[in-house]
């Protein structure tokens, strides 16, 4: 039997949601949270990891700063930060 490795686009998703949730730790100050602690599908907002809107802008500026790519502004971005997951695939075809 020969084992395979995972597809390397599983290892980069999983790599880049653990960069993305160490972001938010860093970047919002969140000390009540560890990275395990935060679904990759967790909502971002409201009941979920409990973000508001100047944490969204804050957090903003610093994955634009981070992967040098620009985010969508209004309701087109409510859909890219909706959870890890939403904003590391938006990443991912952005770079």
């Amino acid at each position: 039997m020969v084992l395979c490795s995972p597809p390397r686009r599983t290892m980069d998703s999983a790599a880049l949601n653990s960069e993305l949730k160490q972001l938010i730790i860093r970047e919002l100050d969140i000390r009540d949270r560890s990275e395990a602690e935060i679904a990759d599908d967790e909502p971002l907002f409201g009941e979920g990891l409990g973000l508001d809107s100047l944490d969204a802008l804050q957090l903003a500026m610093a994955v634009e700063e981070r992967f040098g790519i620009t985010l969508p502004e209004g309701d087109d971005a409510k859909a890219v930060f909706a959870s890890i997951s939403a904003l590391a695939e938006y990443v991912s075809r952005s770079r």
